[in-house]
Formats: structure tokens, C-alpha cells, sequence
């Protein structure tokens, strides 16, 4: 998924994209939900806005964004957010998060009104176009975002965790795996000391193999499609030896173990989701000074030095995730390809065709509230509930009244019920949203707005 997503010369999302040709918008592979309505990006802008009233009117703001695609909700928030001055005035620096040079260009050309990047200390820079004297930072990795205990961090991460790479499990009947087996690695083989502690039942994980030549043509099995019509130059396959990956990252969580005696029962694991979503809630609550997260994927980059602790003495700021995927259970079989709007196989085209798989939710606030004693989490609820209790419904009904034409009028109509649209056709089931603010540990929970909570502060 990394390398077909952005490897620099042929990555999905690195590529130069041809012409009329775009990943995103009706014209792309798939519509997000900013480019389907402003009142999204409108709507976000808002939470931010009652979550910074909610926590005292910070003084010190950072406004983060993972993943943040062509720029469009960031426009629409910061479009929203210049209309509340104080709010505004209080933001310090925007980080995008990207690794797309591409992207960036086009990000830069939509806030900043320009392409012209100035290098900066962690990547590159420019003007805000909407709040005077604030500077937008891009840098490819989350970890190059300066950690200040005095900052108030604001995350969003729109349709960014659906797109990490995940691991794929299936528990084996029977496994004739001996508790001695050697492991290969690129680095060499390993012996574990112990071994697989499980007789009966064992831990193997799916990798991409080349196509069996004995398959036929519509045959080959992918993940999340049944058939495909040709021929394809990979499969996955259940491997036969345990991989490293096989041996620590089910045994994660109690949510795995349980699984441990069903057959055949299949789990997808992301632990660049763990990663980020911990660096989330160390931002905003502080270090647990015991974490309880599994050590580094062995295929993440290892090259930054290990920080230290990161303390907060007075937690601040929010986290806020949408994405696609179960609310309570644990995904399998999700793995999929898109491309021209519809599902593909995710073996056709690599590097041409987006991959995703869906989210694992829970993981994510199991993961946050490992990494930080000083937050808690909210959700996650589907997105036509937290669109609506936003107040969408108010929103379009006054932008309709000011629409000039009626296919304004229709456009805006359409998009704003598909956004909350619980029918297979619309996105307020599949999508969730889930927050991470910081833990209060006195007095009645304070849930956030679009989280059953009301307007505070």
C-alpha cells in the first residue's frame, strides 16, 4: 500500500497527474466529502471553533492537517475560522502533512495564492491567504511538527487512515508450525526464543504473492471484490512461516486475543494508524510516561531519533477523525481498490488506482487512550449524526435561499443530503467521526458538539 500510494516516482498520490485527470472530484477516482459540499469544510470549522470557546480561548493555536488532499477542507475551514477574529488571531502556524510535492503545489495555490514555496525548516512555507501574518508549514511526516507545551493543537485527519497500510491475519486450524520455526528477514533470519505459543490455532499473515500460474482468468480472489475479469500479476496468499509482523501485532490488543480460538477468523491490523493516532493524543494530553502500544513496525522508517517524553502540564487542543468504517468491529476482507468511482481490484494498475481499507475505530481510541493519560475520546458516531447536530440542515437552508440560480440551487440540495444520507447511495452511515479532547477530571464529562454535547464557553 505504501509503495502503490507514494513511492516517489510512481506513487498514486505522488504522481503528476495528467491534464483533466485528477485523483479527486467528479472527474478523479472518487468525490470526498468537501468537494461534494462547502458546508463540510463550513461545519468542521465550527467545531474548532466551539471547541477552542470550550477550552478558554487558547491563545497559542496550531492548526494541523493529515492528509489533506488537494486542500480543500482546509480552505473551507479557514475560510469559516477568518469570519471569528479572536479565533483567528490566535492561530500561530498551519502544518499540512503531505508527502505529494504535486499535492503541495496545489494546496499552496488554493491558501496561499501562490505556488512559489519558500523552504523552510521542516519543509516548506507560505502566506495564509486568510489570516494576516500566519504562515502555512509543509513537511511530509507528522513528527517534524514542532510538540510546544504551551501550543493548543487542533488535528484533523479527513479520509487520512483509511489510506495506511494494514496488516492481514487469518487464525489457521491446526497449524503445523513448530514453536522453533525461523523467520527470514531482510535482514536475516530469526529464531524466536519461544516461538508460537499457540497448538491449535495460529496467527498467519496475508502477503502479496505473484499470481499462481494455475489460476485461471476471473478466478483470482482479492480482499474486498469477489471476481475480476483479467488476469492479474498478484493475489494474496496465506503465508506458510510466521512473519514478524505475525508474532506481536495480534497480540496486541484484547480485541485480537479473543479471536484466538475462532478458525478462519480474519483481522487487519495498521500500526502507522497506532502511530499517528498516539502522536495525536501525546500533542494534546502529554506522554504516558508507561506506553502500553507495541514497539515500531519493522517496515516503518526508523531513521528519526527516538523522542523524549513530551509533557503537558495542562492538556489542550482536539483531535477530530472522519473516515469509513465499523463502528465496534474489527474490519476484515476490506482491502480494496478504486478507481473511476467504482471498486477494482486492488492488484490492477498498481500506482494508478487508490487504495483503501476500512478503519478500525475502536483501535484507533484504544491506541489514543494508551498513549496519553490526559485525554479521552468521543465517538465514534456516524456522520449524518455529527453533520447533523452541527446544524447542516440550518446551513443549506440559508445558502439556498441565496442561490442565484436553480442549479445552484440543486448542487447544493443534492450534496448536502448525500452527506448525511443513511441509504447505500449516501455517506452519512458509512463515514464516522470520532474526537480526542483532553481528559477532565472533575466534574460531569463534557462532550463535544456533534458528539451529543452542546455549545460551551
Amino acid at each position: 500500500m505504501r509503495q502503490c500510494l507514494t513511492h516517489p516516482e510512481g506513487g498514486y498520490y505522488t504522481r503528476q497527474t495528467s491534464a483533466g485527470q485528477d485523483q479527486f472530484g467528479t472527474k478523479g477516482d472518487f468525490v470526498t466529502s468537501p468537494e461534494i459540499s462547502q458546508i463540510f469544510g463550513e461545519l468542521v470549522g465550527i467545531w474548532l471553533y466551539a471547541e477552542w470557546l470550550a477550552q478558554g480561548r487558547k491563545e497559542k493555536v496550531q492548526i494541523i492537517e493529515v492528509g489533506p488532499g488537494r486542500g480543500t477542507l482546509m480552505d473551507d475551514v479557514l475560510r469559516t475560522i477568518s469570519s471569528f477574529k479572536t479565533f483567528a488571531n490566535s492561530i500561530e502556524a498551519i502544518y499540512l502533512v503531505e508527502a505529494s510535492p504535486y499535492l503541495q503545489k496545489q494546496q499552496a495555490k488554493l491558501l496561499s495564492g501562490t505556488e512559489d514555496l519558500q523552504k523552510s525548516e521542516i519543509g516548506l512555507t507560505a502566506p495564509c491567504k486568510f489570516i494576516p501574518g500566519c504562515k502555512i508549514e509543509w513537511c511530509e511526516d507528522i513528527r517534524l511538527v514542532p510538540k510546544e507545551e504551551t501550543s493548543t493543537p487542533f488535528i484533523l485527519a479527513h479520509e487520512f487512515f483509511d489510506a495506511l497500510p494494514i496488516h492481514v491475519f487469518q487464525n489457521v486450524a491446526q497449524s503445523s508450525i513448530p514453536a522453533s520455526s525461523t523467520i527470514i528477514t531482510p535482514t536475516g533470519p530469526i529464531k524466536p526464543k519461544h516461538g508460537v505459543t499457540t497448538p491449535k490455532n495460529t496467527w498467519h499473515e496475508l502477503v502479496v504473492s505473484p499470481t499462481s500460474p494455475y489460476s485461471s482468468p476471473g478466478t483470482t480472489t482479492t480482499t474486498a471484490t469477489e471476481k475480476v475479469d483479467e488476469k492479474l500479476d498478484f493475489e494474496m496468499t496465506i503465508s506458510k512461516t510466521p512473519t514478524p509482523h505475525s508474532l506481536y501485532l495480534p497480540k496486541m490488543s484484547n480485541r485480537y486475543k479473543k479471536l484466538e480460538n475462532t478458525p478462519d477468523a480474519i483481522i487487519e491490523v495498521s500500526p502507522e494508524s497506532v502511530a499517528y493516532i498516539s502522536d495525536f493524543a501525546e500533542r494534546i494530553g502529554g506522554s504516558n510516561s508507561t506506553p502500553t502500544n507495541p514497539p515500531p513496525s519493522p517496515s516503518s522508517n526508523n531513521d528519526h531519533p527516538k523522542e523524549a517524553p513530551f509533557t503537558k502540564s495542562k492538556p489542550s487542543g482536539a483531535a477530530l477523525i472522519l473516515d469509513y468504517g465499523p463502528l465496534d468491529t474489527i474490519p476484515a476482507n476490506t482491502l480494496r481498490g478504486i478507481r473511476s468511482h467504482r471498486v477494482v481490484s486492488p492488484f490492477a494498475s498498481p500506482g494508478n488506482v487508490d487504495l483503501s481499507a476500512d478503519v478500525d475505530f475502536l483501535a484507533l481510541a484504544e491506541s489514543a487512550l494508551n498513549a496519553s493519560p490526559g485525554v479521552e475520546v468521543h465517538g465514534p458516531v456516524e456522520q449524518g449524526f455529527f453533520l447533523s447536530t452541527m446544524g447542516i440542515r440550518e446551513r443549506a437552508d440559508r445558502l439556498l435561499k441565496g442561490a442565484k440560480d436553480e442549479e445552484t440551487r440543486k448542487r447544493l440540495e443534492v450534496g448536502w443530503k448525500r452527506l448525511v444520507d443513511r441509504g447505500p447511495d449516501g455517506m452519512g452511515k458509512t463515514y464516522k467521526a470520532m474526537a480526542i479532547i483532553p481528559y477532565k477530571e472533575k466534574g460531569p464529562v463534557r462532550r463535544p458538539i456533534g458528539f451529543g454535547g452542546d455549545l460551551v464557553g
